[in-house]
């Protein structure tokens, strides 16, 4: 059995946010596992630079709660760590930390500055043999996961073992999706990824959320709640039972039960959560499989196997709504999105359907069609 704490709270608030935290890490008794010389990693999600309100990345009031919560208690070697989508380096990364608000007092002063990586061992009998990962991470004595709650095209949901995917530098994350463009293959390797960083402790922001075409491009959702644990796959769990969903329809979490990852019981302590309602809507690329409320659960495994073998999602570019920026083909894997008089071209040929194309366009430009495999 695994526990996850949850606190509703109902703004961003700055001293609303630091309660909940406070309640949190004193239920999990987290003090009780840090030291004062101990190198502390808070790993945010940043997608990329947008602003707090549009839902995409950790709201800094929650960053900004848990470094003061730390400082408070004599904790002050604190790293806020983070590779965004796009190029891993000081300029580009300056530029996320201000948009998304994190160049404020309370935060600024602790984020990252080191732009380099190593490479680490996984397990053995792992799938992948060893891991790229920027150096915050691989240095930390003590690693907090603070994901954003929200839908994600490829994977269905977002949520904290998706969030450590932000640990590989840079466009090295293309190239990730480039050698596991199968979905199940995908998430096989994100389980990995988590197991050889093991957060010692996720705290999930889910006061607004997204729904629909998440990461980037979905709608904004109040959900009011922050759930927090030491087991990131119970806290997965939890969050998508939040959403209306259950681990049968989330990817990552078949993965990790095959991979006897995930617990066989959930405690939720502190204040009661019940699933919302109406269910969160899935992205586009996820209904377009068939997998939404439409289907009875029951029927959901007979008919993704089916489906994946006849029907495939792709991107599709509204050339009306394009701008030509070229984040479209910067981030794709195969290399196969070319800009051409101001506008992206998207071809069905060698595409792997991993939507890192959709999820990077910061103007929602793409969209999803289906149709038949080979055509």
């Amino acid at each position: 059995m695994s526990t996850v704490n949850a606190v509703k709270v109902s703004s961003y608030d700055e001293e609303l946010v630091y309660s909940a935290v406070s309640r949190h890490f004193d239920a999990l008794d987290v003090a009780s596992e840090l030291r004062p010389e101990m190198r502390i990693v808070l790993k945010p999600n940043l997608l990329y630079g947008k602003k707090p309100s549009a839902g995409v990345t950790t709201n800094p009031a929650v960053l900004k709660a848990v470094i003061r919560w730390l400082r408070e208690r004599g904790f002050e070697n604190i790293t806020v760590a983070e590779s965004s989508g796009g190029i891993f380096t000081a300029e580009y990364m300056r530029g996320v930390y201000s948009a998304s608000g994190f160049n404020v007092p309370g935060i600024k002063e602790y984020l990252n500055r080191d732009f380099t990586y190593g490479s680490k061992k996984t397990a053995e009998g792992f799938t992948v043999r060893s891991f790229n990962i920027i150096t915050p991470i691989l240095e930390a004595d003590y690693i907090i996961n603070l994901p954003k709650l929200k839908t994600h095209a490829m994977t269905t949901v977002s949520v904290g073992v998706k969030n450590l995917f932000g640990v590989i530098p840079g466009l090295q994350k293309p190239d990730m999706h480039r050698r596991y463009p199968r979905t199940d293959d995908f998430v096989h390797m994100l389980c990995e990824l988590c197991e050889t960083v093991r957060p010692n402790l996720t705290l999930l922001d889910a006061i607004d959320s997204m729904e629909g075409n998440g990461p980037g491009g979905g709608t904004v959702r109040h959900t009011g709640l922050t759930l927090c644990s030491r087991d990131v796959y119970a806290l997965d769990m939890a969050a998508v039972s939040f959403m209306g969903l259950t681990p049968e329809d989330v990817p990552h979490l078949r993965a990790a039960d095959a991979m006897g990852l995930t617990p066989d019981r959930v405690d939720i302590t502190g204040d009661p959560v019940s699933p919302c309602s109406p269910a969160f809507r899935l992205p586009d690329a996820v209904k377009s499989t068939g997998f939404d409320d439409s289907v009875p659960k029951l029927l959901r495994g007979p008919a993704r196997f089916v489906l994946d073998r006849l029907l495939r999602s792709y991107p599709s570019v509204d050339r009306s709504k394009c701008v030509g920026c070229g984040k479209c083909a910067e981030s794709c894997p195969q290399k196969i999105i070319s800009v051409e008089n101001g506008k992206a071209g998207m071809p069905r040929k060698n595409c792997i359907s991993c939507f890192c194309c959709q999820e990077m366009c910061p103007v929602h430009a793409i969209s999803v069609k289906r149709g038949l495999r080979g055509l």
